[in-house]
């Protein structure tokens, strides 16, 4: 069985997708009309209004709603599609921590050298700002609460809407495209959107939940996509932050720059350049075949006798 075929396992009604979909992702939907709805200058007065808060105390706030919510997921998952958090996670006979690590280190690699490149070459716009203290309480918060962040959009994007909406169409390609955009969108309220511009943040969102659904799919599991994502936003935690960032943080360094993204060498180029480049490093680490069928193939119910409803 691959991996979205694990949605077979448990009760697939549509009023349980329906009622988990709205209770677990109310939240992001809330945000996007937040931000369609709302006068540009309310929002921003109401980020200068946080600004005053200590940065680990309105980290924690931001973080501890994912927490609850990725706690709520695994119970309607458990008790009312009655499926195991193993079927949610991977197609394989346990998770493999191995394959979390790798992409972890493989995205922090990648970071810390583009990091490294730029401040050499270019330093007069970032600041080195590390005080011992402040950063020890900035690493156990984000140590403690980014995995269950990352957790939550992995196990709601990539994992729960992936497998039932991939079962609902019969299909791959469509919950691939749909999990990517609904992802873009459940950050449209972040800080960065209206400091960037909507359409240039759409592209890096999207194209972030393309390669983070790519994964998912050929290595019929989430581990390279909690890992990543983990290794993604830690960085963005511990490394570098900014004023008009989500995560207004005492990092080691923080931007002064003003708040705009060359559509070139910070959008099209990753995107396009170094995420392909990361999925091929997985494609021959882990021996990816058959590329069309995992990413474009029908999604078919497996015999009866291959799985059973968990007690």
């Amino acid at each position: 069985m691959n991996y979205i075929q694990q949605a077979y396992k448990g009760q697939r009604e549509l009023w349980m997708f329906i009622l988990t979909t709205i209770l677990v992702a109310g939240i992001f939907l809330a945000n996007f009309v937040v931000y369609l709805t709302s006068d540009p200058g309310e929002l921003d007065a109401a980020m200068e209004l946080f600004k005053d808060w200590p940065s680990s105390i309105f980290l924690i706030i931001n973080l501890l709603p994912f927490a609850f919510l990725l706690g709520l997921l695994f119970v309607l998952v458990k008790f009312i599609h009655q499926r195991s958090i193993l079927s949610l996670t991977t197609a394989r006979s346990k998770v493999d921590f191995k394959r979390i690590l790798f992409s972890f280190l493989m995205v922090c690699t990648f970071t810390l050298v583009a990091f490294g490149i730029g401040y050499y070459m270019d330093s007069s716009e970032i600041v080195f700002q590390f005080n011992a203290g402040k950063f020890a309480i900035l690493f156990l918060i984000s140590i403690l609460l980014f995995p269950l962040q990352i957790g939550l959009e992995e196990y709601l994007f990539r994992g729960y809407l992936m497998q039932h909406v991939g079962v609902l169409v019969k299909n791959k390609w469509f919950p691939l495209i749909l999990t990517s955009v609904l992802f873009g969108i459940a950050h449209s309220a972040n800080p960065e959107i209206g400091a960037i511009g909507f359409w240039k943040m759409m592209i890096f969102y999207i194209g972030t939940g393309l390669l983070l659904g790519i994964m998912t799919l050929m290595d019929d599991g989430l581990e390279l996509a909690l890992g990543w994502h983990l290794g993604n936003n830690l960085l963005a935690s511990l490394l570098v932050t900014a004023d008009w960032t989500a995560l207004q943080t005492d990092a080691v360094f923080k931007s002064t720059a003003d708040p705009s993204m060359s559509m070139i060498s910070e959008i099209i180029f990753p995107v396009l350049i170094i995420y392909p480049i990361m999925l091929l490093i997985l494609s021959k680490k882990y021996d990816w075949k058959n590329w069309q069928d995992r990413l474009f193939g029908k999604v078919t119910a497996p015999p009866k006798e291959d799985y059973k409803i968990i007690e």
